[in-house]
């Protein structure tokens, strides 16, 4: 059972302000120091110091001449927007964040699902009104879930840009090819060209760094050994049962996961089992990338967490979405192990 002086995330339902939403589209922790400098290209895949090159680019400024969103040039039509595809593990994030923070002007950077959830929590206008006025819109895992979000981004990027706001964005999946095995409505699919037509896109190409530090699975901890990793991470240690959990994630918007997981030193997830529900598996993913992005270490016992994602989940449309996570699981179970 849970140590019962242990903090829970079941017993966690936050709440977060709709001002404080717009505040926090800043970087996450672990991209504090984020530089162009300190990326360090792969040697053996040059198109990472391509990125690095098209992103000092992009920093220097828009084209001569300028532009609305949809005002082309004789010659080349003019790229409000940069965008970063590549596999995950090779630092799209690291140089989305060192973009921000050379950037000097007004700025915002989110994941998809931050913007998405500040156009509901806002409304569509009230979003617009609190992103006007951004020189720069980071806006990192493009990745889409519903062709609705789609449509909205879509919308909102090409008010913000007509005013001036140039786009950076990230993705695993290029933007002809977002939304690949999961809807086929001829209404996303003209949204989603809309959306590429808006972006210089560069593909990054390398090996996960996680991978490189990291052992090959995720670390499966001992029930025994639970309470001696708690101590070892510190006094904060979420202790939850992984189905609770999972049940948990369902009656909490996406939107706050990053504030249920906000001052926690570690979260233990007992009794891992596979699951075989892609909502509750789409969820899980959504809170594996908090995790990350905080920087909070895992300890699970029962399954293997990079062996929860079953049933066909890693060869359907989000394969991209699940092997993020499983690359992720492993290198914080690895963290967790490591303060022993």
């Amino acid at each position: 059972m849970p140590a019962l002086s242990a903090p829970s995330l079941v017993l966690r339902d936050p709440v977060v302000e709709p001002s404080a939403m717009v505040g926090h589209l800043v970087p996450p922790p672990q991209f504090t120091d984020a530089t162009l400098e300190s990326y360090r290209p792969d040697p053996d895949h040059p198109s990472q110091q391509a990125a690095v090159d098209a992103v000092s680019r992009f920093l220097a400024g828009p084209p001569a001449g300028g532009g609305g969103l949809f005002r082309r040039r004789k010659t080349e039509p003019v790229k409000p927007g940069l965008y970063l595809d590549g596999g995950f593990g090779v630092g799209k994030t690291h140089l989305l964040a060192a973009l921000w923070h050379a950037h000097r002007g007004p700025k915002r950077f989110g994941t998809f699902i931050e913007y998405t959830a500040l156009v509901g929590a806002l409304g569509y206008q009230g979003a617009v009104e609190a992103l006007r006025g951004s020189a720069l819109l980071c806006i990192d895992e493009f990745e889409l879930d519903d062709p609705g979000d789609t449509m909205i981004m879509t919308r909102l990027l090409g008010e913000l840009v007509a005013g001036g706001t140039r786009v950076a964005a990230t993705s695993n999946t290029p933007p002809n090819a977002l939304g690949e095995g999961r809807f086929a409505a001829a209404d996303f699919l003209r949204e989603i060209q809309a959306l590429s037509d808006r972006f210089e896109i560069l593909r990054i190409d390398g090996l996960d760094f996680r991978r490189r530090d990291a052992e090959g699975s995720a670390v499966v901890t001992a029930p025994e050994q639970v309470d001696e990793r708690m101590r070892a991470l510190g006094s904060q240690v979420a202790d939850d049962g992984f189905d609770a959990v999972v049940q948990h994630l369902a009656r909490v918007h996406p939107s706050k996961y990053a504030a249920l997981v906000a001052d926690l030193d570690g979260v233990v997830l007992r009794d891992v089992a596979p699951l075989h529900d892609q909502a509750q598996a789409l969820r899980f993913v959504a809170l594996v990338d908090r995790l990350y992005d905080a920087q909070v270490p895992v300890v699970g016992t029962g399954a293997p967490l990079d062996e929860v994602f079953a049933g066909g989940m890693l060869t359907g449309g989000y394969r991209k979405k699940y092997l993020r996570a499983i690359s992720r699981l492993i290198a914080l179970t690895s963290a967790a192990s490591s303060k022993d």
